[in-house]
């Protein structure tokens, strides 16, 4: 009975933590966008870890200067709004 009790506590811990692991990963860069932007990130933003805030920011610094199919792919994952891409359209 204890040794029930134990493994079924273990397999609990088990789904438990490969949830808060896929949890955290969803924090990590879209696929589509991995595939879109890694020519702009290679070009401006590699000293950056590419799942890290810093390569954030070096691409919001780069919105200009980024791909049209980087740009598309960050507005899908929700990383940038149309709105925004709008107004730095106009800045220029």
């Amino acid at each position: 009975m204890i040794a029930e009790i134990a493994s079924t506590l273990g397999r609990t811990a088990l789904v438990l933590t490969s949830i808060a692991l896929v949890a955290t990963d969803a924090g990590a860069v879209d696929g589509r966008v991995r595939s879109a932007c890694t020519g702009d990130y290679l070009a401006y933003c590699s000293q950056h870890d590419p799942d890290g805030p810093g390569t954030r920011r070096c691409m919001r610094a780069n919105g200009a200067r980024l791909s049209s199919s980087c740009v598309n792919a960050l507005v899908a994952a929700g990383e940038v709004s149309k709105r925004e891409v709008a107004q730095r359209s106009k800045a220029r």
